[in-house]
Order: C-alpha cells, then structure tokens, then sequence
C-alpha cells in the first residue's frame, strides 16, 4: 500500500469515527505479580503454621504493650533484667488472676442457671398470651411444632411389609468401671496441658523479647532495610508506638466501661457483677461484634432473673448510657487511640483473622492490620495495603473534585467544599481546590481522552457548585462588611487605625464595592467555569461582577454584555499555551474600550515555577486566583493603547512586470 493510499484510508476512518483520540501511556511500571505471589503464601504459612506462629503474635504484641512499662522502670533506676521480669510477672500474674476469677463466676452462673428456669418460661407464656390477639405467637408456634413434627417423623421410618421385623427401642445400658486415680488425673489434666504450655511458651518469647529489643531492632532492620535505615527506622518506631498506643488506649478505654458497668449492674441487682464488668473489658477488644456480645449476656441474664421486666429496662439503660458515655466523651478525648484504619478495613480484617486463627485472631485483628498498613506505608511493593487498610483519602482534593464532576454529582461536591470551607475560606477553596480540579480537566482535553460532552458536564457541574456555594459566598461577603465598619469605628474610638498601605500582607484582596468587573471564558467551558468561579471571589469584595461565556465572543454578544461602568475585564484560560489566542482578545477588547482596564488569567497549579507571559497590551496578566483578583478590583490606571499599523496593499501590475505610474507622471 502506497503512501498516498495509507492517507485516504486514515482520513476516511476519520470522517467515520472521528478524530481519534490519543491517549497518554504511563511509564512501564513493575508487575504486581511478585507482591501478590508473596501475599498468598505469607498467608498460606499463616494458615498452616498457626500452632507455632499464633503464640509468637500474641508474644510481640504483648512485647509492644509492655515495652513502655519496662523502659520506665529503667529510667527510674532499675537494671535491665530486673525491669523485664518485673514487667512480665506483673502483667501476667494480673492475666492469670483475671481468667481464674472469671472462670470461677462462669461456673456460679452455671449452677444458677436451672434456678432461673421457671422465671424464663413463665415471661415465654406471657407473651405468647399477650400476642394470643394477634395471632402472630400462635402462628409461629404451630410452625415450630409443625417442623418438629415432621423431623420426628422422619426419623421414624416404617419398615416395609413382609419383613416380619419390628423396630427395637433402644435399651440404657450403664458401664460402671474400676476406679483408676491415675487415668482420672490424666484426662483432667490433659486437655490443659496445650495452653499451659502456650501460656509458658508466651511468657518465655516476651522476656527475651524485651531484654534482646534493641539488638532485635537492629537484625530486623539490617535483614529487610539495610539500604534505607531513615525508612526502616521510621517504619519500626510508627509500628511500635500505634501499637503500644492503641493497645494501652483500649485498654484504658474498656476499663472505663467495665468498671462502671460492674457498679450499675450491681446496685440493680444482676448477679455477678463483677463476671461482666470484667467480660466487657475484654470483648471490647473485638471490634464491632465484641460489645453487642457484652450488652447482651447481661440482658438476658435479667430476662431470666427478674420475674417481671424492671430490671430489663434498667440494665438497656445502663449500657445505653455507658455507650454514649464511651463514644462521645471517652474515646474523643483519648484521642491518640486512634489505629488509622478505615472502619470497614477493621471488619473486613476481622473477619480474616478470625478465619485464620480463630477467636484469638478476632481479639489480634486490629494491631495485626495496623502493623500491615505500616508495611504498606514504607515498603512500595505493598502500597497497596496502606490503600485497602488505611484511613487517610487515598485521592487528592482537587482528584477528589475533578472525580465528581466527570461523574456529573454536584452534590457531593458541595458536601466536600462545605468540609473543606468549615475551616477555610472560598478564595481558597478555589484557589488549591476547584481551579486545580479544572487544570486536571484541560490536560485531559489536550490528551483528548475528554469529549466535549464530558467537557460540558464538567462546566455544568462546576457551576452548579458555584451556585450551591452562593450562600457561603454571602457569608464571607457579609464578614468582610462588618470587618470593614469595625476598622472604621475604631479610629472614632481613640485607637489608632491600621495602615492601609504597606502593611505586606499580600493575602489581603482589595474592597470591591463601587466596582464592576466583567469576566469571560477564554476558549473552552472550562474556561468559562473558571471565569465563574473568579466572578464569585470578586463579588465576595463586594464588586458588581457580570460573567459571560466563551462562546459569547466571536457574534460580538459579549461586547454588548459588557458594562460601560466596568473598572476591569479580565479574560480567563486554561491552556498554559493560550498566550497568542489571549494577546488577540485583550487587543480586541482594549479597541472597543479603551478606557478601561483589560487583563488575562493563564491558570497555573504552581507559580512559583514559571512567570506569567508578556501580552503586549494587555493591563495586567495573573496566573492564580488571588493575584487576578487584585489587578481586576485594583485602583490603576489603564494603559494606553499603542495605534493600529496600516496595512500597504500592493498596487496591480501590469502583464510585463512594470508598475503602472500614477496619474499625473
């Protein structure tokens, strides 16, 4: 195939698909394959190697919770080995006091159990009577009777004709066997010899942990981060201190709790108080399923208690108060308890430890996931887990916005503007946020992976959020007019006023009132949007503003939308490359209105790396939101026009080359 041939061929599959687009390639980034191959069998040796693997967790974590405790004592004068073993006997002397008094209260409730029988079955009968009305109780008694029926049924099979077999009750057959001391000590001690021998092994692991830490410290980073000891050391002491923080935080936080559940559950007259005060503390390490487990064994310990339903209501009232209580005063005011987890990755990773090991992966889930949000944090082959697990906005705000508004949503847009602005003003907002989200928006335009018609949902979302923010607007509008009365009665007052004039506050815009400032789009909605979103800042001073489209230009519209008061007209582009197409728009604007001031915005997302271009007669040229809004409601002069060049045309010539002479020669 020809040249010529390839031409045609390449314009005809345009005229029938249009212009194609070209889309930017990422640099060849490294394959994610490796990450997830060491993923799946890290978490296959933890699967099979839970036995070994569960007692070393529980011993490093508890080395992170006592760490603290041990290095104390060593500043209080203690030598090492005397701090450790002190620390460890403490701490477990406290865990094995704890399970032995909770087991003895769990086997008490146990005993007194059957004595609570008649009262459950007496409040059974009473609600099936009080719902004897309704109907709704008998029906689902007559359908749990009917099920069980049919279960009874099956089980009892009759046997087929001719047999001549009936079936044969089943005979209790009692085996009374010599009494051997040795074989009963055997089976009671048997089954406790595994977590004695865990619970020996744990404490053994964390002594040794704690008086090696340092030297640990050092083979760890010397094994995995030898080449980056800054990122290494870092990575360690983040994993250590959110650990050790959320563990002694949690802990602080469920004693809280526990305490004054023990008390309240007491002076109400549940039995066994202390056994669920101290059930609290611990379920309470579980997220999410562990405090709906401890709210409810109480409750229906009160259901089987009291005979009538008193002391129900007085013990939901309790834990509505102590949840309260926890959530909105404890836990924001311990706030470094935070883990930096999402709430969903804390289920989520709930659920796989608890997959994986069990109950006891249940209690370890939260300091075992922070531990791999900070290997996400400082090893980028496992970015990822910091993404998944992490609770920082893994997008930018202005990523954030240009999101929305490819997706068409202003209303979450505003909801993130209205948290953006509770603690910033809109001039910044538009400024770091919206203006950026646009300059996003233009370089996909120039790639041309944007279509005009995602350019002017983009430009129809922006504005909607720029009227969705009017309201905002007028706030601001009105604080800087009692911020303005305020510098005036002060002088009236005796004080001395402030200096108006170089006073170096470049942050500070100009009073707009008495002024009018006409912006426009320069090529594009994009464009336009961002003249908007200048319009609002200047109406905030206080300045009459009148915005148009691009599009209003070339019919000559926005010539006659301009008002013959305006101070400014300031014209607005995206396109860093836009310079020549705004030199011919400020020419022509400066042509009709000479008298006044005529300026163009280049957006820039950072101008402090390039310098706005000379536009030859334009008044001014700005590349941020704050510094066009000061020239546009700025109090200069305009600048005066250079004249028109004529233009020679050539005169004819005639056939032979000679120019014809002029009349009279």
């Amino acid at each position: 195939m020809s040249s010529s041939d390839a031409k045609i061929t390449e314009a005809e599959l345009e005229n029938d698909l249009g212009p194609r687009r070209v889309y930017s390639t990422s640099p060849s980034a490294p394959s994610r394959m490796p990450a997830f191959a060491s993923v799946l069998a890290v978490i296959a040796i933890l699967y099979f190697g839970k036995n070994v693997l569960l007692p070393l967790a529980i011993a490093v974590l508890l080395t992170f919770a006592l760490a603290p405790i041990s290095s104390r004592l060593r500043k209080l004068g203690m030598p090492r080995i005397p701090a450790v073993i002190v620390t460890v006997v403490i701490a477990f002397l406290v865990l094995v006091l704890f399970g032995l008094v909770v087991a003895g209260h769990v086997a008490e409730v146990a005993q007194n159990l059957p004595a609570y029988q008649g009262n459950i079955i007496a409040k059974i009968r009473s609600l099936h009577e009080s719902g004897t009305d309704s109907g709704i109780v008998r029906r689902l008694t007559s359908v749990v009777e009917s099920v069980g029926r049919e279960l009874s049924n099956a089980g009892e099979r009759p046997v087929a004709p001719g047999t001549g077999s009936t079936p044969r009750e089943p005979v209790l057959v009692e085996i009374f066997a010599p009494s051997r001391p040795i074989e009963t000590l055997t089976s009671l001690i048997g089954p406790l010899l595994g977590p004695i021998a865990s619970l020996g092994l744990i404490i053994v692991v964390v002594i040794f942990m704690l008086l090696e830490r340092e030297e640990l410290r050092d083979r760890f980073i010397r094994l995995v981060g030898y080449g980056d000891l800054h990122r290494t050391t870092e990575a360690i002491q983040e994993a250590g201190s959110r650990v050790a923080r959320y563990l002694l935080m949690q802990l602080v936080v469920n004693c809280a709790y526990g305490v004054p559940l023990a008390l309240g559950l007491w002076a109400v007259g549940i039995p066994n108080p202390a056994l669920w005060g101290m059930l609290a503390i611990v379920l309470r390490f579980v997220p999410y399923i562990g405090p709906v487990i401890a709210t409810v064994l109480p409750l229906f310990l009160a259901f089987a208690v009291d005979p009538g339903w008193s002391l129900v209501l007085w013990v939901g009232a309790i834990f509505l108060v102590l949840e309260l209580t926890s959530n909105n005063v404890i836990e924001p005011w311990l706030y470094g308890s935070r883990t930096g987890l999402s709430p969903l990755a804390i289920i989520v990773a709930a659920i796989f430890w608890a997959w994986l090991w069990g109950p006891v992966g249940l209690v370890l889930s939260t300091p075992l996931t922070v531990c791999l949000a900070v290997l996400g944090r400082y090893v980028p082959q496992f970015e990822f887990l910091e993404v998944v697990f992490g609770s920082d906005p893994v997008l930018d705000p202005k990523e954030r916005l240009y999101q929305r508004l490819l997706a068409g949503d202003p209303d979450e847009a505003t909801d993130y503007a209205e948290e953006f602005l509770e603690e910033d003003y809109l001039e910044d907002y538009y400024g770091k946020v919206a203006i950026p989200a646009l300059l996003l928006a233009e370089k996909d335009r120039r790639r041309g992976v944007l279509t005009a018609e995602q350019m002017e949902q983009v430009f129809g979302t922006a504005i909607t959020l720029v009227s969705n923010l009017a309201e905002i607007a007028q706030e601001e509008e009105q604080e800087e007019e009692e911020e303005e009365e305020e510098q005036k009665e002060k002088p009236a007052a005796g004080r001395p006023s402030p200096p108006k004039e170089g006073n170096g506050d470049e942050s500070e815009l100009p009073d707009g009132r008495g002024k009018t400032v006409f912006c426009v789009g320069g090529r594009g909605p994009l464009d336009d949007a961002s003249a908007a979103m200048l319009a609002q800042i200047l109406q905030v001073q206080g300045a009459e503003v009148v915005a148009a489209r691009h599009s209003d230009i070339p019919n000559r519209r926005a010539m006659s939308l301009v008002p013959k008061q305006s101070n400014a007209i300031v014209v607005c582009f995206l396109n860093e490359d836009s310079a020549r197409h705004a030199t011919i728009l400020v020419r022509r604007f400066k042509r009709i209105y000479p008298a006044i001031r005529v300026g163009a915005v280049l957006w820039v997302e950072n101008q402090k790396e390039r310098q706005p271009p000379a536009l030859g007669e334009a008044d001014f040229v700005a590349t941020n939101l704050t510094s066009a809004a000061r020239e546009a409601l700025a109090d200069a002069p305009p600048s005066l026009m250079t004249p028109a060049r004529k233009i020679r045309t050539r005169r004819s010539s005639n056939k032979t080359g000679i120019a014809a002479a002029p009349p009279g020669i």
